[in-house]
């Protein structure tokens, strides 16, 4: 039976030493709540760090007590602690996500020990993991794990989340080691983060980085194919929901309202002490409406909870000290005998009371500067079991893409925050209402059960399209059936494409002339007797001259305007190059605007090269040529080819697939191999029959029946063809 295998960071459980005794206590949190309908069934495990260091003599009681709870630990040292944890993954990954790089300490030692930690985590899966597992990875911690278990466990299923923003591809590149984390995600079949936002900006970071191709939400590499999908955390509603119902937690909404005074509104914020959260922000926009606006003094007050984190942290030490300083200043200026602005406390409270809070607080004031999604919003909101209160939320948190019936505020402008608040302390019981219900729905419906379910699903479906995909692969068995069929044919025809197929690309298009290998395996290939060697190209038929002229093979250019026979090159009749003019005029101006594009000019087409250019800016100027000239071509009676990293025009009746299919017509054969890399080579895999084997190279999404990742594998492929015609012929030799 396969089993599905949670890692994260941390377990799901809170240990404590009391008498020298481990107490085990099973953790509130929400991603324990939503995954433990998952880890507790069956012999599925939950993979993670206890909390604390384990001395190695303790760690096989500690060991038993969390098996049977389908918990398995990897232990960490104090230093892998202070280096992995506190050092890379709070001290590089969290600021440089977050947008706070100044803040990053790119230290060499925190890199090693980070890796080390990630191939210890692997390690411990890998002795529980089998091939047929379902594996969900979580968070920052662990960006390599992907890419460390597919080695180990190559047919795995993976999924990867990431419960923080992911940042622009500007901020992330100042990483050192920043191929490294992206190749270790990409070691997943699904990658998830809570907001199409983070989709963009990690899909436009790989494809910048590594030489992988996008397609929508997919990124290829090599022989696979990776989702990249934003699904948005919820909470355990009904817990939320029921909680109010709760004698404990009626006690504290008591006590609240009696100590605030019936006339006084509550506002409420609950943070964790980072720099991300825009605690004093917050702050100095309480500051604010009592200097612009005095007539509030005395009509609310702000219960501010902070819990302690890292504060022997300069950085964090500093902060709590700027937030001490700034609630001491406003309560001091504006507090009077019976009201305080500001309750401020540094300490956490048990689910019990912050319930309470939700429930009294006739605002909640969420505004990170930077927030992967916010759970508190959303806590909030499931506590308003009347639909009443009003939600300040930041637009930096995940959740206010979801929460839009929320007041949408710029943490950075704290006129913004102001005004919101007043608008909140004046909001009719209607208005409130009509916002709450809709907020309560949304956050009831897509809850933290929903997005297990529905991740799960997901990863079930992208692992299902991997294994289409290997059957679609150029190896293994579908190999063996092509060389098995070369073997056994007499009469072959092999149409092998030349840029991206036979050779690698080159900014200069001048600089990708044959070398020796290709000539010696063309070589071998055309000497057997059997093959019709065609290159079928779309460079121009000097070119093909120039370099296989000497040859014994078939040649077709410009995707089929030219074709050479009988040791003479012939054009397609009828073909015109009148209109050349009028679109070259068009493209110089294109030209002129993007530096490293330029002009290439055939007999009878023109071509637009942007390999050289910057990938964005060559990108939006071929979308821009596109939509400007595509009216005119059809006018003209011309094509427009998008290629890789050119556009074409060229007449319409010129096309691979008439070339090629002309050039078998009324011929016999028993071997049909077609090669190519881009859009015009698929001309040529639509008008060939079913039985031939067309392989697109460098892309699995194509008209063709199977596919190879690159030009390499392509040469790999046709000497083993052409080894086995030398094999044949020495056979044949042998035997006359």
């Amino acid at each position: 039976m396969s089993k599905t295998i949670i890692i994260s960071n941390r377990l799901p459980i809170k240990i404590t030493e009391e008498n020298c005794q481990y107490q085990l206590s099973r953790s509130e949190g929400g991603l324990a709540t939503g995954l433990g309908s998952i880890y507790k069934n069956g012999n599925n495990i939950w993979v993670g760090w206890p909390g604390i260091e384990v001395p190695p003599e303790r760690q096989d009681d500690v060991r038993a007590q969390l098996e049977a709870l389908n918990l398995f630990p990897v232990f960490l040292t104090q230093e892998e602690i202070n280096l992995f944890y506190e050092g890379f993954s709070n001290e590089v990954l969290w600021p440089v996500f977050h947008y706070a790089v100044t803040y990053a300490k790119f230290e060499q030692a925190y890199w090693d020990c980070y890796r080390k930690v990630n191939e210890k985590f692997r390690d411990a899966v890998i002795r529980i993991a089998e091939e047929r597992d379902t594996i969900w990875i979580h968070d920052y911690q662990l960006l390599l794990l992907p890419e460390l278990i597919r080695e180990g466990r190559e047919r795995c299923t993976i999924g990867f989340f990431q419960h923080i923003p992911f940042p622009s591809y500007e901020i992330f590149r100042l990483i050192p080691w920043r191929t490294e984390l992206i190749n270790g995600v990409l070691g997943a079949d699904l990658i998830g983060f809570h907001t199409f936002d983070d989709v963009r900006h990690f899909m436009s970071t790989a494809t910048r980085l590594l030489p992988v191709s996008s397609s929508a939400n997919m990124i290829v590499k090599k022989d696979r194919q990776v989702l990249v999908e934003s699904f948005a955390m919820g909470i355990d509603f009904n817990l939320f929901e029921r909680l109010p119902e709760q004698q404990e937690v009626k006690e504290h909404i008591t006590e609240l309202k009696e100590s605030i005074g019936k006339d006084q509104k509550i506002i409420l914020s609950i943070d964790r002490l980072d720099y991300s959260k825009g605690i004093l922000q917050r702050l100095q926009a309480i500051e604010l409406l009592l200097n612009e606006h005095p007539e509030y003094a005395g009509q609310f007050s702000l219960y501010m909870i902070v819990v302690p984190s890292r504060d022997t942290v300069p950085q964090y030490r500093e902060l709590r000290e700027q937030i001490d300083q700034l609630v001491g200043n406003i309560n001091a200026h504006y507090r009077t005998l019976n009201w305080s602005p500001v309750h401020y406390y540094y300490r956490s409270f048990p689910m019990e009371f912050l319930s309470a809070l939700y429930a009294s607080a006739d605002i909640c004031l969420v505004t990170p500067m930077r927030d992967g999604m916010n759970l508190v919003s959303k806590e909030y909101v499931a506590s308003r079991t009347k639909n009443d209160g009003v939600l300040i939320l930041s637009e930096m948190a995940g959740a206010s893409k979801e929460l839009n019936d929320a007041l949408i505020v710029n943490p950075n402008n704290i006129g913004d925050i102001m005004q919101a608040m007043v608008t909140a302390l004046n909001m009719p019981e209607q208005e409130q209402q009509t916002r709450m219900q809709s907020m309560r729905e949304l956050v009831k419906k897509f809850n933290i059960h929903h997005w297990v379910r529905l991740f799960m699903q997901r990863l079930n479906e992208a692992k299902k399209m991997q294994n289409d995909l290997i059957t679609k692969y150029a190896g293994g068995a579908v190999r063996e059936n092509l060389l098995t069929t070369y073997d056994t044919s007499e009469e072959r025809y092999i149409f092998l494409d030349y840029d991206g197929t036979l050779m690698g690309f080159s900014g200069d298009i001048d600089k990708v002339a044959p070398d020796a290998e290709l000539y010696a395996l063309l070589q071998k290939l055309s000497d057997d007797p059997s093959n019709h060697v065609v290159i079928i190209s779309g460079r121009r038929h000097e070119t093909l001259e120039q370099w296989f002229g000497h040859m014994k093979l078939d040649l077709i250019a410009e995707h089929g305007a030219w074709q050479k026979a009988d040791d003479q090159w012939n054009s397609l009749p009828l073909l015109t190059e009148q209109w050349k003019a009028e679109i070259r005029a068009v493209l110089e101006t294109y030209t002129d605007r993007t530096p490293g594009s330029f002009i290439e000019e055939k007999s009878y087409s023109l071509v637009w090269h942007y390999r050289k250019a910057d990938a964005g800016l060559g990108d939006l100027r071929a979308g821009e040529i596109v939509n400007h000239l595509k009216p005119l071509a059809a006018d003209k009676g011309l094509q427009v080819m998008l290629g890789n990293k050119v556009i074409e025009f060229k007449n319409i009746e010129v096309n691979k697939g008439k070339s090629a299919s002309n050039l078998i017509y009324d011929r016999k054969y028993d071997f049909l191999l077609a090669l190519g890399d881009d859009h015009t080579d698929e001309d040529i895999f639509k008008a060939l029959p079913a039985s031939a084997f067309t392989v697109k190279v460098g892309s699995n999404i194509s008209a063709a029946r199977f596919y190879l990742n690159d030009f390499k594998e392509v040469r790999r492929l046709l000497t083993e063809l052409a080894d086995r015609s030398r094999r044949s012929e020495r056979h044949q030799l042998k035997v006359h």
